[in-house]
């Protein structure tokens, strides 16, 4: 479980430190949430646990006339976000809890996120929120994984570290919104109506460059799952599942590249 304390404190810094990691993952997926976003001139867009900003960047750069506004309860992230937007007008970032947020000035006519909603504490609360946020007729667009078995860079990585399998699926973390039947009724119990799902498959990057393999590790030994779990063993032992990792990552290298398959959900909803 990954909860907003979590991404306050040491899991924020070791993403907001490797944000350029994070994007290159999830390129193939960025791509496809855009797409789907589309034009958003001359509205106002939110971006829910916008991360350093890449989807919030993109769509403002892609939008002038649109005000962009990136939220995430992490001061590291939202740090590096400001810093990567300073030249953009359009676009600004603000440290606060999506679910708790007040719109200070204009509501939202489109609400969006890239992998950040599923680590809400409450989240009937949390978008009932957003909903009282959000103009009728808004859009609510946003991704995360779906099942965990469709998604082999984290399931295969467990098993190769013996993690033991989450208490309560539904918990705050990577696959929370993996059951659409869940997200759905989350939804409408929130007041969202016009609930969708759409799967998206897309190559999770994980290492790129003249040594692939060695780039991929350097990615999962900071950020993700495995991370946590490595630091927590004695040398000796981490030794050990790093080599497991080096041997499993390179039966994913393909030249210069390392990609894993992962499988995601784009939801949409309306207000």
């Amino acid at each position: 479980m990954t909860t907003g304390s979590d991404w306050q404190d040491a899991v924020g810094r070791s993403w907001a430190d490797n944000y350029k990691l994070t994007d290159r993952s999830f390129a193939g997926l960025t791509e496809r949430l855009l797409a789907r976003i589309g034009g958003c001139e001359g509205k106002c867009v939110l971006d829910i646990g916008c991360g350093a900003g890449e989807l919030s960047l993109a769509v403002a750069r892609g939008n002038h006339s649109a005000k962009v506004l990136g939220l995430d309860v992490s001061p590291a992230l939202i740090d590096a976000a400001r810093k990567r937007g300073s030249g953009h007008a359009n676009v600004r970032f603000e440290e606060a809890d999506a679910g708790s947020w007040q719109a200070s000035e204009a509501k939202a006519d489109r609400l969006i996120s890239r992998h950040g909603v599923m680590f809400f504490d409450a989240p009937r609360a949390a978008f009932a929120n957003l909903r009282a946020q959000a103009n009728p007729g808004a859009e609510l667009i946003f991704s995360c994984f779906r099942s965990p078995s469709l998604n082999p860079w984290a399931t295969q990585l467990a098993g190769l570290l013996e993690l033991p399998p989450a208490q309560d699926p539904f918990a705050p973390g990577p696959f929370a919104f993996a059951d659409k039947d869940h997200v759905s009724a989350i939804l409408s119990d929130a007041g969202w109506q016009d609930i969708a799902h759409n799967e998206v498959d897309f190559a999770y990057v994980a290492g790129v460059g003249e040594d692939p393999v060695a780039d991929a590790l350097h990615l999962f030994t900071r950020i993700g799952p495995a991370a946590p779990a490595l630091r927590a063993l004695e040398p000796e032992a981490r030794e050990r599942a790093l080599g497991w990792m080096r041997d499993w990552l390179g039966e994913h290298r393909s030249g210069d590249i390392v990609a894993l398959p992962a499988a995601a959900w784009i939801v949409t909803a309306s207000a």
